[in-house]
């Protein structure tokens, strides 16, 4: 339902969406292309799943990785800028997240997922998450939240 709030509204405004994702690994591109028409808005996705992905393709700093970790506001703020540089898009998400069943930690726990999306007309902004379930229930969710807040973002615009 989202992705297809979120297509209308960058038909409408002659918008384009790029993802960066990591714990999702291209769920979020695969809602939004899943629609008929997608390439009228639907830039890329990058799917950078490994530290070093995330700095190949998209920018990340090593010593952001090294000092806040791959599932931080901050690799994900780096993730979502460094997209929508590398791409035509006009909006960019980005996804960084444990989504399990291993990997967490006391600080980081199984369900934490980091976001961030700009825009090139507006700053970037960041928001951590943490989500229940199993494997598959934190992807979904994280999949939803970043299109809900897709949405907010352009209807601020």
């Amino acid at each position: 339902m989202n992705a297809q709030k979120v297509a209308q509204r960058l038909k409408a405004s002659g918008g384009m969406i790029v993802t960066a994702e990591s714990c999702t690994g291209g769920w979020v591109a695969q809602e939004l292309t899943a629609i008929a028409g997608s390439s009228a808005w639907f830039d890329r996705g990058f799917v950078t799943y490994s530290n070093e992905a995330k700095q190949e393709m998209l920018g990340v700093r090593a010593e952001t990785l090294q000092k806040y970790g791959a599932v931080s506001e901050q690799t994900a703020l780096e993730m979502a800028q460094g997209a929508l540089q590398r791409s035509r898009g006009t909006v960019a998400l980005a996804i960084t997240g444990i989504a399990g069943p291993g990997g967490g930690t006391p600080a980081k726990p199984v369900g934490t997922v980091c976001f961030a999306w700009t825009t090139t007309a507006r700053p970037a902004r960041a928001e951590t998450r943490q989500f229940s379930g199993d494997r598959e229930a934190v992807r979904r969710q994280s999949v939803e939240f970043s299109l809900a807040k897709v949405l907010e973002l352009l209807d601020e615009a």
